[in-house]
């Protein structure tokens, strides 16, 4: 019962900050970002959010990273007033690898089949 409202919660968590960041964020360094998972741990006290950018340079994900350290309180208050919980987990921000995983192994078995 529990896995089920936190799939819930985590499916509600990632629309609402998607939405944050798009109309009330102004930070230009968070213009590309976009979410794509949200992972909640079972009692609701943390949650991991993964984001995609649109950029592979490394000095975008460390702008990223900061501008998402300086927005944190504004994002968990806003989610605050959006979602009916009783206490607004914390949020920490990690950056998805998987596309960039994906296209690493695209890669490879491309040069497999050259072979």
């Amino acid at each position: 019962m529990a896995n089920f409202r936190s799939d819930r919660v985590s499916t509600e968590i990632k629309r609402e900050i998607n939405d944050i960041l798009h109309n009330k964020i102004r930070d230009p360094r968070l213009e590309d970002v976009n979410i794509t998972d949200v992972k909640v741990t079972g009692d609701l006290s943390q949650a991991s959010i993964y984001y995609s950018l649109l950029s592979d340079l490394a000095s975008d994900n460390e702008k990223a990273q900061k501008a998402f350290k300086k927005a944190n309180g504004v994002i968990r208050s806003e989610l605050a007033k959006r979602m009916s919980l009783y206490k607004v987990p914390e949020l920490i921000f990690v950056k998805d690898e998987s596309v960039e995983y994906g296209n690493k192994i695209d890669e490879l078995l491309r040069n497999l089949n050259k072979n």
